[in-house]
């Protein structure tokens, strides 16, 4: 019998509970390095403590399912102490059976302050596969009883070493409520003998980045914050040279830090690139700021095509923004008359690719490139794409983990959603490629040149997963190296007038899809109208799709003017009212 059998025996639950919380609390306070000093007991077969620690410390005080999608779980901060103790169970059984460190971000990414929410990162730096979404969502709404089966389920299907050891990174935002729930996480992390490693406050492209390197052996980078830093930095100012400014590029950037994590690291970079680069941080968090993600943050820009509160409205100055958690970003800026222009995901992706699309001609290596978009990406970058640079482009679901799956099959691929999350993956046959033409001596001085400029361009992005501020990094240099303003940028192509609505119906499972979500298969009928009412308007498109979590279906559209737009989304959305049974006020079409 083991200790804590034994004690579970003779010292009634509540105050067992009680001495273990304070022994572990103890034991983590002393620890010199968080929580590597501890050699817990291994915990009894029937996993008694797991469910003990549950009733008594985090009990289920939520009634309804919630569900692990592409972000983790997201929801009101106070409603998540029992779902972070279930992920702590749950990342220690993910890395025994992935024999690897995996991580866990405190996050809910661009939602308002008072919210808060959890993902698993995967070993090789990316998101948690799939397939474990499902039992991540099984797990977190089983009664607290039925923790013991879960658990047991899942270690006989995955045939899961119990005994093997485990380490779990943690990484948390600047939210007022993660450090609580990163305690509820570390009980279950705990509660299987796992170990804890609590990086603290980090943006959630760091912790990527971190459990990537370390499971890499390093390979990939030094496995700390400033090994980040360092490798970001030295690769920048590789590529940037000695330049600061470079025809119509000026070295002065506005930066709206959404008073949360990506503020906070930022001014490390403006430490290390004073020479290079003149960052002007607002919204940084500071004493008498505003809240996270409060009418600031690149979801706001995005939103409401305007400028964060707080941040100086000079014209044509550069301005980016990112989100809460630094894995999003857009730019912007007011031209001399007062207009706003936006540069979302799609705009930095046709940026991106164009700039690689040259550096890989010059270097004269035989690389497959690709862009990764999604039915939302607007058709005038598709267009500019195909035709203007001759780049393959594929159409994927919606949902950051298609993109970059979908990314992995070229050896250059870069993915961007509208929203400004998004990165460039790079293949191992890429830089194996490219790294044997830099060494070969008789490579010439120019393709060496571009050669050495693709290496570098490869380190100053974070291949894990979209990253605001090494997006930044690359953005930045690309407009340096053409000498741009973000006119010039602008003028590459015209987006497409767009526009999204909502419908709320009955059941927004009667919503079905095919060809990546771009035509609709149920309920009968829709997409024949839809296509009737597209081929109305010029360069028109509209497709439809139901949400992930509500009983709602997006309605998006494209024309050649607003005004068509604005009546044929419209017109669409009336189409799904009545033939996917709309509730509520029917959508007005505009005369």
């Amino acid at each position: 019998m083991g200790l804590s059998e034994f004690l579970l025996l003779v010292i009634p639950i509540p105050l067992y509970h009680l001495l273990a919380y304070y022994m572990l609390i103890t034991l983590l306070t002393l620890s010199p390095v968080p929580y590597a000093a501890i050699n817990l007991t291994k915990m009894p077969s029937s996993y008694r403590t797991v469910y003990a620690f549950a009733r008594e410390m985090h009990p289920k005080t939520v009634k309804r399912d919630i569900q692990y999608g592409t972000a983790g779980f997201r929801d009101k901060a106070s409603n998540l102490g029992y779902v972070m103790y279930r992920m702590g169970l749950l990342s220690v059984l993910r890395a025994r059976y992935k024999k690897g460190i995996i991580g866990v971000m405190i996050t809910a990414s661009h939602n308002p302050e008072g919210d808060n929410g959890v993902k698993l990162i995967d070993p090789h730096g990316e998101m948690m596969e799939q397939s474990w979404e499902e039992w991540a969502t099984k797990f977190a709404n089983v009664q607290d009883d039925e923790l013991e089966a879960i658990i047991n389920e899942i270690v006989d299907k995955f045939n899961i070493p119990m005994t093997d050891r485990s380490v779990i990174y943690i990484g948390k935002d600047t939210r007022p409520s993660s450090p609580s729930l990163a305690k509820s996480l570390m009980d279950g992390i705990l509660a299987l003998s796992g170990k804890p490693v609590d990086f603290g406050i980090v943006t959630t492209p760091q912790l990527h980045y971190i459990v990537a390197c370390r499971n890499s052996h390093e390979e990939y980078g030094t496995a700390t914050e400033e090994g980040y830093y360092k490798k970001l930095v030295t690769a920048f100012k590789k590529l940037r040279g000695e330049n600061c400014e470079n025809g119509n590029y000026v070295n002065r950037l506005f930066y709206d830090g959404a008073n949360g994590v990506g503020a906070k690291k930022i001014k490390f970079f403006q430490e290390r690139l004073k020479d290079c680069m003149n960052i002007e941080l607002y919204n940084d968090a500071g004493i008498g700021t505003g809240k996270l993600n409060y009418l600031c943050g690149a979801d706001y820009v995005k939103t409401n095509q305007a400028y964060p509160t707080g941040l100086p409205i000079d014209p044509n100055v550069r301005c980016a923004s990112v989100d809460g958690d630094a894995d999003r970003i857009v730019y912007y800026f007011n031209d001399e008359n007062g207009k706003f222009h936006l540069f979302d995901g799609d705009r930095i992706a046709t940026l991106i690719a164009s700039y690689l699309k040259e550096w890989v001609e010059k270097s004269g290596v035989d690389l497959n490139l690709g862009l990764v978009q999604t039915a939302y990406a607007n058709g005038a970058s598709t267009e500019y794409i195909k035709k203007q640079l001759s780049v393959p482009v594929a159409c994927v679901s919606t949902g950051v983990k298609h993109l970059h799956h979908k990314a992995l099959e070229f050896d250059i691929g870069i993915y961007f959603e509208a929203n400004g999350h998004g990165t460039v993956v790079f293949s191992k046959n890429a830089k194996d490629k490219l790294r044997s033409v830099a060494k070969d001596p008789e490579t010439g001085e120019k393709q060496k040149y571009a050669v050495e400029k693709l290496l570098a361009f490869i380190d100053v992005i974070n291949e894990t997963v979209g990253d605001a501020i090494a997006d930044l990094l690359a953005v930045e240099t690309i407009l340096c190296d053409r000498g741009w303003d973000l006119k010039d940028w602008e003028n590459s192509y015209t987006d497409l007038p767009n526009k999204l609505m909502k419908v709320t119906v009955k059941d927004r499972n009667v919503i079905s899809t095919s060809d990546a979500e771009r035509k609709c298969v149920t309920p009968v009928g829709l997409q024949d109208e839809i296509d009737k009412l597209v081929s109305k308007y010029q360069k028109a498109r509209s497709f439809v799709r139901s949400s992930g979590t509500e009983d709602i279906v997006r309605v998006y559209a494209e024309a050649a003017t607003q005004e068509q737009v604005n009546k044929l989304t419209a017109e669409v959305a009336r189409a799904v009212y009545n033939l996917a049974g709309g509730i509520g006020e029917a959508p007005i079409v505009p005369e």
